[in-house]
């Protein structure tokens, strides 16, 4: 329900509103960049909003938030041209750009950003042995929703029109995902009688640092101040930022290579089923694996597919992008619902994980610019991805090195994860 307020759910609507707007693409991408920038020095606000309100009120605000924010996107063209017809204005591009920088700023900050969150944070509190099975089974859909949501709003966009998509798609979220959020949420298993994974721990059993009854609850401060918090944050807003500056140009730059609009959205359904299997697995491994080193895959199927992306016109490449991209997006939705939660305890998770979803969202925001200003100058975004090539290195050494925080606040133990 979040995908609406997320690249992939943008990106197919961009060349609609370059038309409709009178923007210029690389206007769009700097709207998108200014927006999704300011989206994201709220979202610390809206973390510890997170921790004060619960999980339960949080995504139903952001759902109904989102909601009106896919209404208000629907007609801001319309809004523009009135605005600067009643105060006389030469163009009405301009108005246009400004509205698009508050449209994207809502967008990002309900869907990307607050919805996100309150789903992502609810797992990591509901469970502790069992979160990698469950943010697994949940990355089982949230791969392929993801991955194939460029091929189903352009079906949905091509059977209606795209304002008429962006309004079912906020009644939709709206309303569905907000009776959903406050039917079926609740903050914590404990606020409901329960504990976490439904068991309950035996009195004077040996525990190891990751059992939720011993486990260190960081602060917001003190969990800045780990290794293992930036780590695990520039992996993930690595793979934003790549992803985002892929998905938001993915018709334009597939045409750069001879491909139709129709063929460059299609690469994004085998890269769902690549992105599907590899959710599943990262669920059944993120339960028995070292973190470290999922996280150090994820960076090195992402350098491959970037670098893939760049010769997107060899098709032997072109099915190593698919496999690569697909492979570090399965990763994504499992890593980021694991990792903050095991590292740094549930007590401020809001809190930290706001800092976190900051950082992915400012990623988020560069990735189209950055593409936008190489196709301006160089005439191409081959530079642009060779560039984004650089990062992943970088991270996997990072989270080669960066320890577990939870393994320095105890006594060392065989459970290391």
């Amino acid at each position: 329900m979040s995908i609406p307020g997320q690249t992939m759910g943008v990106s197919v609507f961009t060349d609609y509103l370059i038309e409709a707007t009178g923007v210029s693409r690389l206007q769009l991408s700097n709207a998108y960049l200014i927006g999704t920038v300011t989206s994201g020095l709220l979202l610390p606000f809206g973390g510890v909003f997170l921790d004060r309100f619960g999980t339960r009120l949080s995504v139903v605000l952001a759902s109904v938030w989102l909601g009106l924010t896919l209404g208000y996107m629907s007609v801001c063209d319309r809004i523009a041209v009135s605005l600067s017809q009643n105060f006389n204005l030469p163009t009405s591009s301009y108005v246009a750009f400004g509205l698009l920088v508050l449209g994207f700023t809502s967008l990002r900050f309900s869907g990307q950003g607050m919805l996100t969150m309150s789903s992502r944070n609810t797992l990591g509190k509901w469970f502790d042995k069992r979160r990698g099975l469950a943010s697994g089974i949940a990355g089982v859909f949230i791969s392929f929703g993801f991955a194939a949501t460029p091929t189903i709003v352009n079906a949905w966009i091509e059977a209606t029109t795209w304002r008429w998509a962006w309004v079912s798609m906020g009644l939709i979220v709206s309303i569905g995902m907000g009776s959903l959020g406050w039917i079926f949420y609740r903050d914590n298993p404990e606020e409901c009688g329960l504990q976490m994974d439904g068991k309950i721990s035996s009195a004077g059993s040996n525990q190891s640092p990751t059992d939720p009854d011993t486990r260190t609850d960081f602060t917001r401060g003190e969990a800045l101040r780990t290794p293992a918090f930036w780590a695990v944050t520039l992996a993930l807003s690595c793979q934003a930022l790549a992803i985002t500056g892929i998905t938001f140009h993915i018709v334009d730059l597939g045409a750069e290579v001879g491909l139709t609009k129709a063929e460059a959205v299609a690469l994004f359904i085998p890269m769902a089923l690549v992105s599907t299997m590899m959710g599943s697995l990262m669920g059944f491994a993120a339960d028995r694996i070292r973190l470290q080193f999922l996280f150090m895959g994820m960076m090195t199927a992402l350098g491959v597919g970037i670098a893939s992306m760049a010769n997107l016109d060899i098709v032997a490449l072109r099915g190593l992008a698919i496999a690569g991209l697909g492979s570090s997006g399965g990763c994504f939705g499992t890593l980021s619902a694991v990792a903050l939660p095991r590292f740094f305890g549930r007590t401020h998770l809001g809190a930290i994980s706001g800092v976190q979803m900051m950082s992915i969202v400012f990623a988020s925001a560069i990735g189209p610019s950055w593409m936008a200003l190489f196709k301006d100058v160089a005439g191409s975004y081959k530079m642009g991805l060779y560039c984004f090539c650089i990062l992943p290195p970088i991270i996997l050494l990072l989270n080669w090195i960066a320890p577990n925080p939870q393994l320095q606040t105890h006594l060392p133990s065989s459970n290391s994860r």
